[in-house]
């Protein structure tokens, strides 16, 4: 009996061995197996709450994940309200996982209250990192008006660059 049992327990196993390697891994990045917005909480400069859901209609979304003492992202930060003229069209949503203080006096500094198409926000559960494994700041996610994926720069965006992609479309 206890060889019926022994045989069982192995014919199992491959089974379930051969079902296991024969289930393709997906690879791909997050962001383009679900391409929609990631769904995320942030608390706002302002200390209100803010969801993805509450994102203003635009041509385009722009989430840029950032970090406040980043060189790289102060000179995006920089450029973009530069630029901002020719940004209208886009709703960015700048967001970091740093201190509170220090995302606020970023803002601040580059006086993003002063442009409607400006979020900036804490991300206290740290979604929108996982979501799209950053691994490097500013990490920048362009969205279409449907909110829906189109380019992913993962180490920031030069402003002409971003420019030029959007006006392809």
């Amino acid at each position: 009996m206890n060889w019926k049992r022994g045989l069982l327990i192995c014919t199992l196993l491959m089974t379930i061995g051969l079902v296991n390697a024969q289930t393709p891994v997906d690879n791909r990045p997050n962001y383009v197996k679900s391409p929609g917005i990631p769904a995320f909480k942030l608390v706002l400069t302002d200390s209100s709450l803010f969801t993805h859901t509450m994102i203003p209609a635009a041509e385009y979304t722009c989430i840029v994940y950032f970090s406040p003492d980043c060189g790289h992202c102060q000179y995006e930060a920089d450029q973009m309200i530069r630029n901002m003229d020719s940004l209208k069209n886009i709703q960015f949503v700048w967001i970091s996982y740093r201190d509170f203080p220090d995302i606020k006096a970023f803002a601040r500094k580059y006086q993003f209250d002063l442009y409607p198409n400006i979020i900036t926000g804490r991300d206290p559960e740290y979604a929108v990192p996982s979501f799209y494994q950053v691994k490097f700041t500013p990490f920048v996610a362009l969205y279409n008006k449907e909110k829906q994926f189109l380019k992913v720069w993962e180490q920031g965006v030069e402003i002409p660059e971003l420019l030029q992609f959007i006006h392809k479309k």
